[in-house]
């Protein structure tokens, strides 16, 4: 998950055509809420399901362990995909490697006909000057390495039990989510196209508390847009320093400072027509007689206004040049109807209050691009509670330097999951 707002976001036609993304998007194959006969039932399907996840759990975690030992920058995830292949060959799945880089794609055909569904984990790690407070060294401080691990165990689960399995699951191991460049590669690389998916799944670590998932239909994570604005004559230097701070005005947010601001943030997405349900989150630097402008806004219709509202500003300027990306980065947004179907698949497993419903884009200082692969496919983006009882949140907040995941997510994902998709792919 990509948090800084100084990093170039890829480029796709987004104003004029992907904003139809979060009017257009329906359900998924028309199946969305559709009742289970047979088969698995719910997140923890049966006996069957549960048991093997518990019996795998141990080794899971052991996997975890050793993919955090070993993180690896955006685009160099080489002995991350070559551990993914292992485990999935051993598994008995179709293995493909080297896609779009180091992506890694798994298939798992059933032995009933049914259809085909996909699920995507990210593997690379957070690189250091994307880092709370920077870094020394990339470091698993996002999740990817607990979300590699939950996709591996559901691949291993479903294997396992083939013979009740329907149609077929293809597992996406992404590289490059941090640089917002990997799914771009994989799509690029026909994967989607090859394998005939029709939706997609996936699932990512949140500051929930540990058992409990947060939907996000209608929502999910803002996208990225950026401007740079040069400036003439003697003065430039002065007056690209009362722009910055002009432009700078156009925030409505702020990025939380304190664990208490986190907290309040996270109560805050869960609330119907919240302060993030519009937001523009923006930072604006002087640098000799340029300016450069990074920010998010939510709901992305947002960005032609802003894009309007920034050259205003810095026309007022005489000589003042602005350039802009060709298209904003698209946000990730889920089709409501899949995010509630998956709401009552979930509300179906063991525990107290397992699901909460976020109510605006969380957080809003973060981009994900997995918002490509939703632009052509149907399916959902969950958060996964990864917050240990009694923590702080910040080890529950991806890209703190103390984020420490619960590891009993771990197993919870891959039973919600496992279950999750086996529904998904019935006929």
């Amino acid at each position: 998950m990509k948090r800084s707002l100084e990093h170039s976001p890829a480029r796709r036609t987004l104003l004029a055509a992907g904003l139809a993304v979060a009017a257009g998007a329906g359900s998924v194959g028309g199946t969305a809420g559709r009742a289970v006969a047979g088969g698995w039932s719910g997140p923890a399907g049966d006996g069957r399901l549960d048991a093997e996840v518990t019996r795998l759990e141990g080794g899971l975690a052991e996997l975890r362990r050793d993919l955090h030992r070993h993180p690896e920058l955006p685009g160099q995830e080489r002995r991350t995909a070559g551990v993914v292949a292992r485990e999935l060959r051993a598994a008995g799945l179709t293995v493909t490697t080297g896609i779009g880089g180091h992506g890694v794609v798994g298939v798992l055909h059933g032995t009933r006909p049914g259809r085909t569904v996909a699920y995507r984990a990210d593997m690379d790690a957070v690189p250091p000057q994307d880092i709370v407070g920077d870094g020394r060294a990339a470091a698993h401080l996002c999740g990817h390495d607990i979300h590699t691990t939950v996709a591996l165990g559901v691949a291993k689960v479903l294997a396992l039990l083939r013979r009740q399995l329907s149609g077929t699951v293809v597992f996406l191991f992404q590289p490059a989510e941090e640089s917002l460049s990997g799914a771009r590669a994989l799509i690029e690389a026909g994967v989607l196209e090859r394998t005939r998916v029709e939706e997609i799944h996936a699932l990512h670590c949140g500051p929930f508390p540990v058992g409990r998932f947060a939907v996000t239909g209608g929502f999910g994570m803002p996208g990225q847009d950026k401007a740079e604005v040069t400036l003439q004559g003697p003065d430039a230097p002065e007056a690209a320093r009362r722009l910055a701070a002009e432009i700078g005005a156009l925030a409505t947010v702020t990025p939380p400072r304190t664990p208490a601001d986190i907290e309040r943030m996270v109560t805050d997405a869960q609330t119907p027509d919240g302060p993030f349900a519009r937001f523009v989150a923006l930072r604006a630097s002087a640098q000799d007689t340029n300016v450069s402008v990074s920010y998010r806004c939510w709901p992305q219709e947002r960005y032609t206004q802003i894009r309007e509202d920034i050259r205003r500003l810095a026309t007022s300027y005489a000589g003042a040049a602005v350039s802009f990306p060709a298209e904003p980065f698209p946000a990730l947004v889920c089709p409501e109807p899949d995010a509630r179907a998956l709401a009552r698949h979930l509300r179906r497993a063991p525990g107290r209050d397992p699901v909460t419903t976020l109510h605006s884009a969380f957080p809003p200082f973060s981009g994900e691009d997995y918002a490509l692969y939703l632009d052509r496919l149907p399916g959902t983006y969950t958060f996964l509670g990864v917050r240990a009882p009694g923590a702080p949140i910040t080890t529950a907040y991806p890209h703190f330097p103390d984020f420490a995941p619960d590891e009993r997510s771990i197993g919870i994902g891959v039973r919600a999951m496992a279950g999750w998709l086996a529904h998904r792919t019935r006929p």
